[in-house]
């Protein structure tokens, strides 16, 4: 491993929720935004604003098209994370596809539990279509939970009879709230964030007694035909590696077109120490290439949007 590796996995682990950190979930929130909060990066300007009801930050880079959009959702379990947290990945993502970003800071548990995010997820989609935005114009992502939620929302969006996207990437995705997958347990002594009981934790908060094999709360265990073309990209050292892993080959089965990137000594949603990680940068830049030349095949007679880098 690097030097750069080695420190931002030492980042990493200071953010990291374990058992010894404050109890409560404001106090997780509170750790969590303090570890591991990164200001928009320069040249994207960022703005509050509200959407389907929902606070939402608006960040749009310098050379932004007037056409494509994102839709981002932030990971955190479904617990913690905010729009403010995610700030600086989500402008990341923004400026080198050259999109303008609508992160959104859905509703948290256990203050509002499942369905309560799914719900907030389709609302804004809904609201995004209603106000005139071209579903062959907007792509979407999700980190973690996020990444998860997007699927979700995404499943959400079918059944309700709405358009799907042009495409959706997804980082880390927590896909499988019955913690079925294999790597909970084999990936255990690699992953320097999470342990098992940190993730049933948040499971137990997001859907206590209910079902965690809903689709809507663990995707692998949905039908996703007919979802837009996915990229997964996951870390191989972290326990929900085989979150993403079926949640690929789910896709796959189902007729969608699927892309999983696995990093090798990588550890959960990597993507957050752009700059600090050669790894972090080259997969937010195939992430953008992903999603910008899937909005120009969904608008043949347009030429490609370029990242910007």
């Amino acid at each position: 491993m690097s030097r750069q590796q080695r420190d931002a996995l030492d980042a990493i682990l200071r953010s990291a929720p374990r058992s010894d950190i404050p109890p409560t979930p404001e106090e997780q929130r509170s750790g969590f935004a303090a570890a591991l909060t990164r200001p928009a990066p320069e040249g994207v300007a960022t703005r509050r604003s509200v959407l389907g009801g929902r606070p939402t930050l608006e960040l749009e880079p310098t050379e932004a098209s007037g056409r494509g959009r994102l839709l981002y959702l932030h990971g955190g379990g479904y617990v913690i994370g905010s729009t403010d947290t995610h700030a600086g990945l989500v402008g990341e993502l923004a400026r080198r596809a050259g999109l303008r970003a609508t992160s959104v800071d859905y509703r948290l548990a256990p203050e509002h539990p499942f369905p309560a995010a799914v719900d907030d997820g389709l609302t804004v989609y809904r609201e995004l279509l209603a106000s005139g935005t071209d579903p062959r114009d907007l792509v979407m992502a999700g980190d973690s939970a996020g990444g998860g939620l997007s699927i979700a929302t995404l499943l959400a969006a079918r059944e309700a009879g709405l358009p799907q996207p042009a495409a959706v990437v997804i980082f880390s995705p927590w896909a499988d709230l019955t913690l079925a997958g294999g790597s909970i347990r084999t990936k255990a002594s690699a992953d320097p964030i999470f342990t098992q009981a940190d993730v049933r934790a948040y499971a137990d908060l997001y859907i206590g007694a209910g079902d965690r094999a809903h689709p809507l709360a663990s995707p692998v265990f949905a039908d996703l035909t007919g979802l837009p073309p996915l990229l997964v990209q996951v870390g191989a050292n972290e326990v929900l590696l085989d979150d993403a892993v079926r949640l690929a080959g789910r896709a796959g089965a189902d007729g969608v077109e699927v892309t999983l990137e696995i990093g090798p000594g990588l550890p959960h949603v990597f993507q957050h120490h752009y700059g600090r990680l050669d790894e972090a940068d080259a997969a937010l830049d195939r992430a953008a290439r992903f999603l910008t030349t899937h909005l120009s095949i969904g608008h043949p007679d347009a030429a490609p949007l370029e990242p910007a880098h």
